[in-house]
C-alpha cells in the first residue's frame, strides 16, 4: 500500500507531463492561427500581400510573400521533435536559410535566427538573418526580416498586415 502511495503522485506527474504542450508546440499554434490572406503596406508603403497555408497533414505551414519584387518567397514552418520550431526560407536570393524559433513570454512574438542555410556560396553571402512575427491580435500581425548583407550590412524590411477583408468574409 506504501508503495502505491509512492507512485500515484509519480504517475499524475508524468501524466500532466506528457499533456503538457511545448513552448515550440505552442508557438506553432500560434503561427498556425494566421492561416488565410493578409495585406499591408511594407517599409517603402508599397502594398503586400501573405498567405499562410496549412499543408503535410498540418505537421506544416507554408507562408508566401506576393507582391515583393519580381518573385514570391516562401517559408516553410516545422516542428524539429517537440521543442524547436524550424523556418526554412526560400529566398529570392537562390538560398534556403533555415532558423530556429524563441518566443516572448506572452506568447505574442516569435523570433526566428539564423542557423544555416542550403545553397550559401559562402557565409558573408547576403541571406535572411532573422524574421520576427508579432501577433497583434486575430486580424493583425507584422513581420520584421532581417537580411545579412555580406561585410556586416543587413537591411531590413517591415510588413503591417491585417487581414484581407476577402478572408474575413
Amino acid at each position: 500500500m506504501k508503495s502505491l502511495r509512492l507512485a500515484l503522485p509519480l504517475l499524475l506527474l508524468i501524466a500532466a507531463t506528457a499533456l503538457a504542450q511545448s513552448a515550440a508546440q505552442k508557438s506553432f499554434d500560434q503561427l498556425k492561427s494566421l492561416t488565410g490572406s493578409w495585406e499591408g503596406k511594407n517599409t517603402q508603403g508599397m502594398a503586400v500581400q501573405v498567405s499562410f497555408r496549412d499543408t503535410a497533414g498540418g505537421s506544416a505551414l507554408m507562408s508566401e510573400i506576393h507582391g515583393h519584387g519580381p518573385e514570391n518567397m516562401v517559408s516553410m514552418f516545422h516542428l524539429d521533435g517537440p521543442n524547436r520550431l524550424m523556418l526554412t526560407h526560400y529566398c529570392g536570393a537562390g538560398n534556403q536559410p533555415r532558423m530556429t524559433a524563441s518566443t516572448s513570454p506572452d506568447g505574442k512574438t516569435i523570433t526566428f535566427d539564423f542557423l544555416d542555410a542550403t545553397n550559401l556560396a559562402t557565409p558573408d553571402a547576403g541571406h535572411m538573418q532573422r524574421v520576427v512575427f508579432t501577433i497583434v491580435d486575430a486580424n493583425h500581425h507584422t513581420e520584421d526580416w532581417t537580411f545579412a548583407a555580406g561585410q556586416g550590412k543587413e537591411m531590413k524590411e517591415f510588413f503591417d498586415l491585417h487581414r484581407s477583408e476577402l478572408a474575413q468574409k
